[in-house]
């Protein structure tokens, strides 16, 4: 049932309805405490008649309390009256991204820093643990100021039982343009139950399987897509129709306009991988491929060629020419590398008059200096050094009475 305008729940006074979907309805109210205007999303009655339920909620909130992010809408608490539980919330301004997409495709820079913004969001819960497990653009709000808020961190999971059962909610009939969260039978098997919205959803998540943070990855990457395109990733006349495509159909990638950079389209496809194991595993790498987008990035590394698709014949020339390169790379090596220069024979001519010992001769280890013993000007012996490129022998000073090997480091 509706709250009136007026109605006090605790402190807070009710002033209009402004939302409602499968988890409650949504409520601006005004803080009587603290004069601040507030958001109130009133729980169904059937979930507040289930203590059980009722107790679970009321721990996870607690959880949901401690996310404190610029892009997280804040929990304050919790309150009871009239039979009925309501979660207080912020109160975020501004459209929804939902209403946003209405109004056509968001070009690639604008689309972008919200994607960021989004990315931050989930990032930060989900290294508290927490998972979303409904994002969708009905649960993303824009402020004036470009402000990416995300809303209804957690509640899917908070609304479980204990049990893991979700609550049951009927779905609208324009269930899928309204964008409700839904709950069914998963596969008709009664297996397990879905909680979520099915153009959102995930594989697993669609099964009725256990999700984890990689649930929010695909509902980012389907958010993204929605953003760039300006449809869904997955679309259908009904739910059971959205649900198979999401099962067993790939996204359209040829959909997104050439104007979205390489590494996007290459991040939609990682994000939307049927196969969770194949799909990127943290967000916080969504947000670094995003920034380096924004800032242009690095230039792309060469792509890797792969010849799995190949015929036998193209991979044995392909690997033909590879092995022919590879031998006329060697060989221009080969032949260029530095060719060693032959010693030069060197001939020279020192006068036997001039020496007193033949026998008392050396040679410098570089071959370029010849010094032997001979006599000085004041009649003693020296030794006397000669480089080969001159034409005359020089007197090392203060070598009287010493042999030339004796002298070889002073030349």
């Amino acid at each position: 049932m509706a709250l009136q305008h007026g109605t006090r729940i605790g402190p807070y006074e009710v002033t209009a309805q402004i939302g409602e979907g499968g988890m409650g309805q949504v409520y601006r109210a005004t803080d009587s405490n603290l004069a601040r205007t507030v958001a109130i999303k009133v729980l169904p009655d059937a979930f507040a008649q289930d203590a059980e339920r009722v107790a679970r909620f009321e721990r996870e909130a607690r959880t949901l309390a401690a996310l404190n992010h610029p892009n997280i809408a804040h929990v304050y608490g919790l309150e009871r009256a009239h039979n009925q539980l309501a979660l207080v919330m912020e109160l975020v301004e501004g459209p929804t991204l939902d209403e946003r997409i209405t109004h056509g495709v968001i070009p690639v820079d604008e689309a972008l820093p919200i994607a960021r913004q989004i990315a931050e969001a989930l990032e930060n819960a989900h290294e508290l643990g927490i998972v979303h497990r409904d994002l969708k653009p009905a649960n993303i709000k824009i402020r004036p100021d470009g402000t990416v808020k995300v809303l209804d961190f957690g509640l899917a999971k908070a609304m479980e039982s204990a049990t893991g059962t979700a609550l049951s909610v009927t779905p609208a009939t324009d269930a899928l343009s309204m964008s409700p969260t839904i709950t069914t039978p998963a596969l008709l098997t009664g297996a397990g139950i879905i909680l979520g919205t099915a153009a959102y959803m995930s594989p697993e998540q669609a099964r009725g399987k256990p999700v984890d943070k990689r649930t929010d990855i695909w509902a980012f990457g389907c958010v993204l897509y929605e953003m760039l395109t300006g449809h869904r990733a997955f679309a259908g006349d009904d739910v059971t129709e959205v649900l198979a495509r999401v099962l067993e159909r790939e996204v359209d990638l040829a959909a997104i306009p050439a104007t979205v950079p390489p590494a996007i389209r290459r991040l939609l496809r990682r994000c939307l991988a049927k196969d969770r194991r194949q799909r990127l595993s943290d967000i916080g790498v969504a947000r670094l491929e995003i920034d380096e987008a924004l800032t242009g990035g690095a230039p792309e590394s060469p792509p890797v060629v792969s010849t799995g698709s190949r015929s036998p014949f193209e991979r044995a020339a392909w690997a033909t020419a590879v092995v022919a390169a590879a031998l006329i790379a060697a060989g221009a090596a080969y032949f260029s590398r530095p060719v060693p220069v032959p010693p030069s024979e060197v001939r020279f001519e020192i006068p036997v008059a001039q020496m007193r010992f033949l026998e008392d001769i050396a040679v410098s280890p570089d071959g370029r200096r010849v010094a032997f013993a001979a006599a000085a000007p004041n009649g003693r012996d020296a030794i006397w050094v000669r480089d080969l490129s001159a034409s005359t022998a020089r007197l090392l000073p203060g070598t009287e009475n010493a042999t030339p090997q004796s002298m070889m480091p002073a030349w």
